[in-house]
């Protein structure tokens, strides 16, 4: 099975994670539509070969706060990330791609590159936001 991590945002994490020979096929970071033409792609290349999952993390599902959370930058950022969750969400379901909306967990993510590559063993380079993507997928 194929597991793609998503991580919304203005910089979309792509992480494509096959669990079978448990190892990254690909990460990276690149606008919206570029990661849903990605997708779709994938899925319609792939269709028929192997199980393909959609996993996201879905803002609107975060249930914990930091103290800052009433400054207007965060809250404009938190709307768009919301906003992005949607579009996921209603573009897995007219596609028929499966796919888990999932909540973010606190402390689960923001991973130094080092400590990812260690972990991982993988040897290209990242940006926080595709290896917050591929946390979502890892070892399923």
């Amino acid at each position: 099975m194929i597991f793609i991590g998503i991580d919304p945002g203005t910089h979309t994490g792509v992480a494509f994670w096959d669990s079978i020979q448990r190892e990254f096929i690909e990460l990276s970071t690149i606008p919206i539509h570029q990661a849903l033409l990605k997708v779709k792609k994938f899925y319609n290349d792939n269709k028929g070969h192997c199980d393909i999952c959609v996993i996201f993390e879905d803002a609107r599902q975060r249930t914990w706060f930091g103290r800052d959370k009433n400054t207007n930058a965060k809250l404009q950022g938190a709307g768009s990330i919301k906003r992005d969750c949607s579009i996921w969400e209603d573009f897995c379901k007219d596609y028929q791609i499966p796919y888990r909306a999932v909540p973010p967990q606190k402390g689960g993510t923001k991973w130094t590159a080092e400590y990812f590559n260690y972990v991982t063993g993988w040897q290209g380079k990242t940006s926080n936001h595709a290896r917050d993507a591929a946390l979502l997928v890892l070892g399923r």
